[in-house]
């Protein structure tokens, strides 16, 4: 992935907690987070875009918008965000197939790995899902344990949780 030129952060409500949007000077979104982990998101975002630090911007509207009607229950609303993230192949091959999960389904860690073209790397695509930028838009929260118990979820179980119920996955 190309490095962008800049970085802007901007903050949206949600049921859960305020998100914190990041977004580049094409619009792109780059990453997302939830308010009680913007330790992490800087963290990611040091470890993908170097020095570069965001500015305080808006987010466009249609990404605004899209993760607005997520939470209204147009589930399909973040298929239309435009992201790029820095990674490795295989964390996008990764993050990709999340956004493949249909609202409302869950799959488990060893089919991620799967989805992702490398069935063995089950550890890797755990962690893949845990180092996401993208929460929300690359739904990590739809991977569940082997025994459909909500393993951790980087936003906190409880979050996980609602995000499934809210999806009706539970």
């Amino acid at each position: 992935m190309s490095r962008p030129a800049r970085l802007f952060l901007d903050r949206a409500p949600s049921p859960i907690g305020e998100l914190l949007i990041v977004t580049d000077e094409t619009e792109t979104l780059r990453a997302l987070d939830f308010h009680d982990h913007e330790h992490r998101l800087h963290r990611l975002l040091k470890t993908h875009y170097g020095p570069l630090r965001p500015n305080v911007g808006a987010a466009p509207a249609r990404i605004r918008d899209a993760v607005a009607a997520y939470f209204a229950g147009e589930f399909h609303a973040l298929n239309s965000i435009a992201w790029a993230t820095n990674g490795t192949t295989f964390q996008h091959a990764v993050w990709t197939a999340l956004t493949q999960i249909p609202a409302g389904a869950t799959i488990t860690y060893s089919e991620l790995a799967r989805r992702a073209g490398r069935p063995l790397a089950i550890r890797a695509a755990g962690h893949a899902n845990g180092s996401n930028p993208l929460s929300i838009v690359a739904p990590c929260h739809r991977v569940i344990g082997m025994d459909g118990a909500l393993t951790g979820y980087g936003g906190g179980v409880e979050r996980k949780r609602w995000l499934l119920a809210h999806e009706k996955a539970l």
